[in-house]
């Protein structure tokens, strides 16, 4: 079996290269997990996802454990079978829907009571039962359980949050089956309070995990507070651990983490907005229900390989959306999908060859320019 580790391969600037080891594969760092909430990628098969250049994925702790179970998924022989995806997943400890779910939950020091949105049956999770269905679920990485601290927030409630989801820490590591090959990451909380994001790097450090991950970003603090929030926490996490920016976010974010020293990014956006007929392209972002692209032969991005680029025209694809066809949304998922991988190796390469200024600067430049200039408009 192989240990569970993290090399740093290089730096340019505070940005990393590395390359993190694990029972089921490597993952090139930096990397970007799409989403497989109720363990799939929606509107892809786990062939595909793996054909952009993913190399691992994230399932959720609460969705699974309402459906089909932690352990029905067990008895099917673990997430990684389950849901035909070999390579490493990661799964959500359950604690975002601590706040996302407010209104559908009690809290207490034990842990958290939900009533189901599916069914409304009432369930709890606590450090010890999230940790023990993640183990359940085969999960490469274990996230330990928190509570997500919502934003705008005040400091007593910021710091009153950030202390439970420390002792919760404790407890979630307390109940974490060593297994080689495997690992878990703490969640560095505190709102963007410096001294209460650095007195969380502190305990979760003392805890000592395999990785750090920081959480309570991307609710709502907007790009300049979340990258400010970053450029004090991200320095004080430990050089030679993966570090992870859970839930984040839009192409500029992810440069812009990179540039900070994140290593790892989830985020539902690329594969929700496929199917909203939104799609991202190194000229910005296409809607593809703009009337504008009815007679348009080019494809989507020159530059992309996927089928949606390589095999049709943005006029077909305007038309599968208009038509509200299935094939329009996973196209576009796939084409997402595959601009995010994208994105990534490029940064990769260029933090490789200490070129990742010049990297954010052109890809902010393309941006800016945006789609309507290349059409001549």
């Amino acid at each position: 079996m192989t240990a569970f580790s993290f090399e740093l391969l290089g730096t340019d600037g505070a940005a990393r290269r590395g390359r993190v080891t694990t029972a089921h594969g490597t993952i090139e760092t930096p990397v970007f997990m799409p989403v497989g909430t109720a363990a799939t990628v929606k509107a892809m098969q786990p062939e595909s996802v793996a054909s952009t250049g993913a190399q691992i994925v994230l399932a959720n702790t609460y969705h699974l454990m309402l459906r089909p179970g932690a352990d029905r998924v067990e008895r099917l022989g673990g997430l990684h079978t389950f849901m035909n995806w070999p390579g490493p997943i990661l799964t959500d400890s359950g604690g975002f829907q601590v706040m996302s779910l407010a209104k559908l939950r009690k809290l207490t020091e034990h842990g958290v009571t939900f009533q189901s949105h599916i069914d409304g049956a009432k369930h709890t999770l606590t450090p010890e039962s999230s940790t023990e269905i993640q183990r359940k679920l085969d999960a490469t990485i274990t996230m330990a359980f928190d509570e997500c601290t919502p934003f705008p927030v005040d400091k007593k409630g910021a710091s009153n949050s950030m202390r439970l989801s420390m002792r919760w820490a404790t407890r979630s590591r307390d109940a974490f089956v060593d297994r080689e090959g495997y690992g878990q990451f703490g969640i560095v909380q505190g709102s963007v309070f410096p001294d209460l994001r650095e007195e969380s790097v502190k305990a979760l450090r003392g805890i000592d995990f395999e990785g750090y991950a920081i959480g309570g970003l991307a609710v709502g603090e907007g790009q300049e507070l979340m990258f400010k929030t970053l450029d004090f926490t991200t320095p004080l996490l430990p050089v030679h651990k993966p570090r992870y920016l859970m839930g984040v976010g839009k192409p500029s974010d992810l440069v812009g983490a990179v540039l900070r020293g994140v290593d790892m990014f989830d985020c539902v956006l690329p594969t929700r907005s496929g199917r909203t007929a939104q799609a991202f392209t190194r000229r910005g972002t296409v809607n593809l229900r703009n009337a504008r692209h009815a007679d348009d032969l080019r494809p989507l991005d020159e530059e992309c390989g996927c089928p949606a680029c390589k095999s049709y025209s943005r006029g077909y694809l305007h038309h599968l959306i208009r038509c509200d066809e299935i094939l329009g949304l996973m196209l576009l998922t796939w084409h997402n999908i595959q601009y995010y991988q994208d994105l990534m190796a490029g940064m990769r390469a260029a933090i490789e060859h200490g070129t990742l200024a010049a990297f954010a600067h052109q890809f902010d430049i393309d941006q800016a320019r945006g789609d309507i200039e290349a059409l001549g408009c």
